[in-house]
């Protein structure tokens, strides 16, 4: 992830790489016809009430659709909270894509790309977008702005995420990147669009984030994850985003097993065996909704 500058508008200008895994949340969406929305979860530290993006999401759609319908929501939290792992935004994006079918409204599979434009203005946050296209797409401008990529191989993936946070807020304020840049950006989004078409996609592009220079300094036990992933046997290890979770590579299901094995004696971290999800694999689990997406054009 690079930051290349502070806009005008106050965001940041960002060029990441952002890959569908196979750890996820789960949301059940029941009709109700009196118009409210509830939502409900397994994890107290969770809030159920507008702070939380299900509901400005299922707001935002129902004010947006003028319908008299209205959703109890069960969510199960797996996906850590603040670990950098876009769990909000991947429930936000679920939920519109879920209520849409659910009170079989206007947004036909034909109109996915309608959809995706209507939850950029939602304000529900910059990476809900990717969460309509899946797969691996390199993301510029604020996160919002796509360019899919072609999948590559099916990778197997440990997640860590220690007994550490770092608010977003917090981790932007202690980049304190400097005034927008766009002399490198257009340079660096072109060789890394080329490295990820290759014909040799079984390689992540250059293992690299800007956050960990801060991140690290204000939670050492994010950085000591990171270290423990490599000396476990990842091939790679990187932080999600501005954090908090770190993520390692490794060749094959065998490997994975026997890191995880090795970090779970971690008292206080949450490990995961993960595999990265192809653009058609995550659209097979969107299918439940009742809104099959299909390839962007």
């Amino acid at each position: 992830m690079k930051i290349l500058g502070k806009r005008p508008d106050g965001y940041h200008e960002v060029l990441t790489v952002l890959q569908t895994i196979s750890l996820c949340d789960e949301l059940v969406f029941e009709l109700r016809t009196d118009g409210k929305l509830t939502l409900t979860c397994d994890n107290p530290e969770i809030p159920t009430d507008e702070n939380n993006l299900i509901i400005k999401a299922a707001g935002a759609l129902k004010e947006k659709l003028q319908t008299p319908l209205g959703a109890d929501i069960k969510l199960t939290k797996r996906i850590p909270a603040q670990g950098g792992l876009g769990g909000a935004s991947s429930n936000a994006a679920v939920t519109l894509i879920g209520l849409n079918g659910l009170w079989r409204a206007p947004f036909a599979p034909g109109q996915r790309l309608t959809l995706h434009g209507f939850m950029a203005t939602t304000n529900t946050g910059a990476d809900v977008p990717f969460f309509t296209v899946g797969g691996r797409c390199v993301a510029t401008g604020i996160g919002a702005t796509l360019l899919p990529v072609q999948n590559g191989p099916r990778q197997f993936l440990i997640v860590v995420t220690p007994n550490a946070r770092v608010s977003t807020a917090a981790a932007y304020a202690a980049l304190n990147a400097g005034s927008l840049t766009t002399v490198d950006a257009m340079p660096i989004l072109s060789s890394s669009f080329a490295q990820l078409n290759t014909g040799d996609s079984s390689q992540w592009p250059e293992l690299h984030n800007d956050f960990e220079r801060v991140i690290f300094e204000i939670e050492p036990e994010i950085e000591r994850a990171k270290r423990a992933l490599l000396e476990a046997g990842a091939q790679g290890a990187l932080l999600t985003g501005s954090g908090s979770s770190v993520f390692g590579v490794v060749d094959d299901e065998v490997t994975r097993d026997r890191v995880v094995d090795n970090l779970k004696c971690e008292a206080g971290w949450q490990v995961f065996s993960c595999e990265t999800l192809s653009r058609a694999d995550y659209y097979e689990t969107l299918k439940p909704t009742g809104f099959p997406l299909f390839t962007l054009s």
